[in-house]
């Protein structure tokens, strides 16, 4: 329990950072325009249960597929930095895109994965489970989702409160901190090669 406390906001920050729900909001309302309120209440409860399952089950099979692949932690700590780098380099240069409408049930694609849960929170699961464990990973995770389903239950509220700007520049410093989550994640990984090749 004492460990648990101690590492959940090492753990509940990069999750938080790499989810980054204000940069979610404006493609939810758009994709659900025209929803009724029950129907945008099933869309984030079908996204939130797909998130948590493809999560759970990655976080679960990613160190099984490393033992088969022959890849050590920190060969992923440096692929996963440099993935992550490079979204949070394309978050804060790309224009704001409105997607078009998504056929088929958006609760689960796009919305479930990859826009809550996609390849740079699969990636810091991955890092943070090797860096702290299993439990301050999944509390952290689960903690994250809690925050997705309220801010989407609320979205047209959060909205209105944040404004368009509000949310461009939130969603701005969120890419500037992944970047700089993903150049840490390279320098330990880098750094315990490093350590392991010297005598």
């Amino acid at each position: 329990m004492q460990n648990l406390l101690k590492y959940l906001p090492h753990t509940f920050i990069p999750l938080f950072v790499a989810m980054d729900i204000v940069a979610v909001l404006p493609i939810f309302l758009s994709l659900t325009q025209g929803y009724s309120v029950e129907g945008q209440k099933r869309a984030v409860r079908e996204s939130v249960i797909t998130a948590l399952l493809v999560g759970v089950v990655f976080i679960a099979m990613g160190e099984v597929i490393f033992r088969i692949l022959g890849i050590t932690n920190d060969d992923f700590k440096i692929a996963g930095g440099l993935v992550l780098l490079v979204f949070a380099i394309l978050d804060l240069i790309r224009r704001d895109e409105i997607p078009r409408k998504a056929a088929g049930n958006l609760g689960i694609v796009p919305l479930g994965v990859p826009l809550i849960v996609g390849p740079a929170v699969l990636t810091t699961l991955i890092v943070l489970v090797d860096h702290y464990g299993v439990s301050v990973t999944v509390v952290s995770f689960l903690m994250n989702l809690m925050i997705v389903w309220i801010v989407l239950r609320k979205s047209a509220a959060v909205v209105a409160v944040l404004g368009e700007g509000g949310i461009i520049a939130l969603s701005k410093v969120m890419a500037l901190l992944l970047a700089s989550i993903a150049v840490m994640m390279i320098r330990i990984g880098m750094q315990n090669i490093a350590g392991r090749g010297t005598p």
